[in-house]
């Protein structure tokens, strides 16, 4: 997951890394389903001859001390059979959890996830396994962040995005600060073995900043809708939560900042960059930066890597950069036509600039141009692939869309009643349904590979009466109707819980009683409108 530099850094661990890169990757994997599978009911019996004693006093301490250290010693020996060490894994996961177990129960929520990051990173120092590392790498991230976030805001059900926003890029901070120590006084000589070990922890630690970035700016463009229903469709989600609206100007201004400073670091490493066409492409990047407040941290990050060529990690960074930018559709506090001209006028923007430069190169004369003709069609080959790429997503998604309005089945679902405060959002409007009242306590979806179905009876106008909440698997019953439900920040709607509207015109909206559904006859469902009292469409 992480690219070892070059250089004396990379030597202390390059026998260990030689020697498991030889052994074929189908074997590694088998062995270790096995141990994993040998491993899970032991530890589970285990865990219940010792329950009681875990659960009160020190025995979370004994017991997690114990098997951690014995987990420590077994992957630190050498040579260590594939089976042996993958049975290490699970007891170095149990030994971990019993200690967090302890030290959430006896202390505050921000000490006790410091002294687990704390853990994580010794234990990373300890093993000599790159990719054991990188993971303790990403734990440490996740409870730092944690331990900076206020106990107060913890207790809340969703912390205020100004103060995530700060959390995370305080990771950003220390993650160029290990880079800037390994930099200086740990790529040569006896030293040189702890930039080796440094490393991968490092690109552990980024990866869950930028995975955390790309969940605060929320779900990016056309994913949710094209994944549909299952269980990466939900995963997909949960790992990019909609945020409406809460950006601050302290968020804009940071994030502004980290795009400034990217682009004065790309002009320090790059002299060939110090020119007016590329101070224009960096005021673009700074334009966007304050209007998405996760992307200018992640373009320092994108530039940080490809600039010491981390190549593996400076892609996962351009993915979140894309994945920020498609985000921007979905954040309420900006119009939606100030987004569109926003894009719109950095796209032209940028497109403008690519061909100054190309026009630029082609006169620097007759081989240069040959060079450049072959770079520029290799470059239009990959736009037109992107754009085809693009082009079919949309209209994948677009289709399935309407086929379903096509030949869905129209249902009448009756909206509950919702906080007033709450009814309006800038240019959306909430909504709220009538479920049944075990809707809260539906099967989980990922544990049950599925999502829940609400079982409704219609009458003769089609309007729905919510009868029961049931497992997808469970056998259809005559004349009824049933609906897949959707998570939603912890609970089941149906579709979506918001309707969204041109600015100015949330007025005539308040007459809606209904939602209009289309339902396909595996309990797939879109929202198609709203209705009055008499089920008569409220057209935009």
């Amino acid at each position: 997951m992480t690219e070892m530099p070059s250089g004396d850094a990379a030597a202390p661990d390059a026998g260990i890394q030689a020697g498991q890169d030889a052994r074929p990757w189908p074997v590694v994997l088998l062995t270790a389903l096995g141990a994993w599978l040998a491993a899970v009911p032991l530890l589970v019996v285990v865990g219940s001859l010792l329950g009681d004693f875990v659960i009160r006093g020190v025995g979370s301490y004994v017991v997690g001390t114990l098997v951690l250290a014995g987990a420590v010693v077994v992957l630190r020996s050498r040579p260590i059979p594939v089976f042996v060490e993958q049975l290490a894994v699970p007891a170095l996961l149990v030994g971990g959890g019993s200690l967090a177990f302890g030290l959430y129960r006896d202390l505050p929520v921000q000490l006790a996830s410091l002294a687990i990051a704390a853990l994580a990173a010794g234990v990373a120092a300890a093993l000599p396994h790159a990719w054991l590392r990188v993971l303790l790498g990403a734990a440490c991230a996740g409870f730092a962040a944690v331990a900076l976030v206020p106990t107060r805001l913890l207790e809340v059900e969703r912390a205020p995005l100004n103060v995530l926003w700060a959390a995370l890029h305080g990771l950003l901070v220390l993650w160029l600060a290990m880079l800037a120590a390994r930099r200086k006084w740990l790529h040569t000589g006896a030293r040189a073995r702890h930039g080796a070990a440094l490393e991968p922890f490092a690109g552990g630690w980024v990866l869950a900043v930028l995975a955390a970035l790309c969940g605060l700016a929320g779900m990016t463009f056309l994913v949710g809708g094209s994944l549909g229903a299952g269980l990466a469709a939900d995963l997909t989600r949960a790992a990019g939560t909609e945020r409406h609206g809460g950006i601050h100007l302290l968020t804009q201004a940071g994030s502004a900042a980290m795009a400034c400073a990217a682009a004065l670091w790309l002009a320090r490493e790059v002299p060939g960059l110090r020119q007016a066409l590329a101070a224009c492409v960096a005021l673009v990047l700074v334009a966007l930066s304050w209007f998405m407040p996760t992307l200018g941290g992640v373009w320092l990050c994108l530039v940080v890597l490809a600039s010491t060529q981390r190549w593996r990690l400076a892609g996962a960074a351009a993915f979140a950069a894309a994945w920020i930018i498609g985000a921007f559709y979905y954040q309420l506090a900006w119009p939606l036509g100030q987004k569109a001209v926003v894009l719109v006028v950095a796209g032209a923007a940028l497109g403008g600039l690519a061909w100054l430069a190309a026009r630029s190169r082609a006169a620097g004369g007759s081989e240069t141009r040959e060079t450049n003709g072959e770079a520029g069609r290799r470059n239009a080959a990959l736009i037109a692939a992107t754009a085809l790429a693009t082009l079919l997503v949309a209209n994948f998604a677009i289709w399935q869309k309407q086929e379903l309005i096509a030949t869905g089945r129209p249902v009448f679902v009756e909206l509950a009643p919702v906080d007033p405060r709450s009814l309006m959002q800038g240019d959306y409007m909430r909504l709220n349904y009538r479920l049944p009242d075990n809707a809260s306590t539906a099967l989980d979806p990922l544990r049950k590979f599925g999502r829940p179905h609400v079982v409704v009876a219609l009458d003769g106008r089609g309007v729905a009466r919510m009868i029961r909440i049931e497992d997808p698997s469970s056998p259809a019953t005559g004349g009824e109707t049933r609906i897949e439900l959707t998570p939603k920040d912890g609970r089941w709607v149906i579709v979506s819980d918001a309707w969204f509207f041109r600015e100015g015109d949330g007025e005539r909206w308040t007459a809606a009683k209904y939602g209009e559904f289309r339902v396909a006859p595996d309990g797939r469902a879109l929202l198609v409108g709203l209705a009055d009292a008499n089920l008569k469409r409220i057209e935009p």
